[in-house]
């Protein structure tokens, strides 16, 4: 309505002020002017209009309701702190360390290793180590003294995909072959027999060169693959190549996982003579064996099973004795009681490669003069019990079955007295014997750690051996007990101890001079016990004091037959840790 008035008002002023200007004539003229509203010209509406329009409804109450949703936030709260509570300090990791020690008998102890980053990806390494002794064990006529000498040089590399390292190696050992038999001369003049033990030399060298290397890939079926080649030989013209590979592929199906492993192992070598010195050529020996290994596991609430199998294409490189052997590969588990108590079970078989080497490892007496072969472990049968008996007391209790061919056994080898004999053919070295043997065994251990300064633990072995060939198993123990416990009595003093119990042992030789007319019994080497213990001072992070004591109940007991140990020994010394 005030707009309407507003644009009367103009017309009417407009026509008024035409009719004064008497020059312009009737005309007719209609100014249109745009219309410029001002603020007076509005006027407010009312928030709640009246409406008079029947049907109208009652207005509703308005219920408001909160739809919550989350909302990133950027506020952090202050973390809880133990008041009185003090962090304890993260004890630093050296790289590198040096151990040094000596003790009587002439004993000289030394170990070195260094570790070096090139790069993030990229390190190098080494390892050297040396035990030796003078000897002087009583009542031994001939040299004791050993040496034992050992460099190993390492390079790796750990990149994202893969890692790995190259190693090279090379031992040198020197025994004696110091065990003559009880009563040895006893027929010569006392002259003569000065003469014929004087004049034997009984020492022995092994030398040993290893080039080998692991590679282990992150992300590929193509799982891990290691490789090893060695050359071991002896003062004797003994030479032994070793060769052994095991690439591991690996991948899943249905949430399982499927390992297969891929073995090539080669032994070779040969003796210049045999043990009676009546061949022409040197005695030669050579085996390469080919296996696969596939196994999965499958996992299903409280089991755990591995099904797998090995397969074996052994080659006799001298005889053309080739085999062509199977073997299980089973275990399961079941968790009776969670983790308390753990039900295990399996039957498990392997072609094993034995060596001139991993038979000196095991005795440095043995004569240069060995049929090498490998060992038809058939199956071992087993089952047992492992698990907790409280958070900190652990059990395992098995027993096992073993059938196996061909096994190998240490037993002396018989002698005379001859002056024109080898060094280690008067009754003071080994051979190696084979037989096809059953094993029934059983096998307890307890392990407690009553606190983190306080360790315990102990185990045994108990066998029953059943022998086709030899009329006994040759100085392999029916009983052996091993236990150890470790104190730290303070932050910078720390003790410990170790007991091991041996039962008796078998073995047999006899003197070809003479004429028996019932053939004697085997030697039975008594059971015995050897108590070590130590003790040890941390002076600081990087240097710590020790003092060992091996033997301390002073028994000259024999590990082999004839071959009488160390009494009581004492070897003081120290361990430093560095970094570059």
């Amino acid at each position: 309505m005030g707009i309407r008035l507003g644009i009367l008002f103009l017309l009417l002023s407009q026509f008024s002020f035409a009719q004064k200007k008497d020059q312009i004539g009737t005309e007719t003229v209609n100014v249109v002017k745009p219309y410029t509203p001002t603020i007076s010209d509005a006027f407010k509406v009312k928030e709640t209009p009246s409406l008079d329009e029947e049907g109208n409804t009652k207005k509703e109450t308005v219920k408001y309701t909160i739809f919550s949703f989350p909302v990133a936030s950027t506020f952090t709260p202050s973390k809880g702190k133990a008041e009185g509570v003090e962090k304890e300090k993260q004890e630093h990791l050296f790289k590198n360390y040096a151990t040094f020690g000596v003790g009587n008998y002439g004993t000289f102890i030394g170990e070195l290793f260094v570790n070096h980053d090139l790069n993030n990806t990229d390190y190098v390494g080494g390892m050297f180590r040396h035990h030796s002794s003078q000897g002087g064990i009583k009542k031994v006529e001939l040299d004791d003294r050993f040496y034992d000498t050992s460099i190993d040089l390492m390079y790796g590399s750990n990149q994202d995909d893969l890692s790995w390292n190259v190693d090279l190696g090379y031992q040198n050992q020197i025994y004696n072959w110091y065990g003559l038999p009880a009563g040895f001369g006893s027929a010569l003049s006392t002259q003569d027999r000065l003469i014929l033990v004087n004049g034997i030399k009984p020492q022995q060298v092994y030398s040993t060169i290893s080039l080998g290397g692991n590679v282990a890939f992150n992300e590929s079926i193509f799982n891990k693959m290691s490789l090893k080649f060695s050359h071991f030989s002896d003062t004797f013209e003994s030479s032994e190549n070793r060769f052994y590979a095991k690439p591991t592929v690996q991948f899943d199906i249905m949430d399982s996982a499927v390992k297969t492993d891929i073995i090539v192992d080669y032994v070779g070598g040969s003796f210049k003579e045999n043990y009676s010195n009546t061949n022409m050529e040197p005695v030669k020996y050579g085996y390469t064996n080919f296996g696969i290994a596939p196994s999965f596991v499958m996992q299903k609430e409280d089991w755990t099973l591995n099904i797998g199998a090995a397969v074996f294409y052994s080659l006799d490189n001298q005889n053309s004795n080739n085999k062509f052997l199977v073997y299980p590969k089973f275990n399961a588990s079941y968790k009776v009681v969670g983790d308390l108590m753990i039900f295990y079970a399996g039957a498990e078989g392997n072609l094993e490669q034995n060596s001139y080497q991993d038979f000196v490892n095991e005795n440095p007496f043995l004569s240069p003069t060995l049929n090498i072969g490998p060992t038809d472990k058939q199956y071992d049968i087993f089952a047992g019990l492992k698990g907790k008996l409280t958070n900190n007391v652990s059990y395992n209790i098995k027993g096992s079955y073993v059938n196996e061919r061909n096994k190998a056994l240490f037993k002396s080898n018989d002698y005379n007295e001859t002056q024109t004999n080898q060094n280690y053919a008067f009754g003071n070295s080994f051979q190696v014997v084979y037989d096809d043997m059953r094993t029934l065994s059983f096998y307890g251990e307890l392990k407690a750690d009553f606190s983190k300064n306080v360790s315990f633990g102990i185990n045994g072995t108990f066998n029953s051996y059943t022998n086709d060939f030899q009329a006994e198993a040759w100085n392999l123990p029916t009983v052996k007990i091993n236990s150890n416990i470790n104190f730290n009595i303070t932050p910078k003093w720390f003790t410990g101890a170790n007991v091991f119990y041996v039962g008796e042992r078998k073995d047999q030789k006899l003197n070809t001079d003479v004429v028996y007319l019932v053939q004697p019994s085997p030697f039975i080497l008594p059971s015995y016990f050897d108590v070590n213990a130590n003790v040890g001072f941390k002076y600081s992070d990087r240097l710590t004091a020790f003092l060992r004591a091996n033997n301390i109940t002073n028994k000259a007991y024999e590990k082999w037959l004839n071959y009488p140990v160390q009494g009581f020994q004492v070897i003081i010394g120290a361990n430093y840790k560095f970094d570059f």
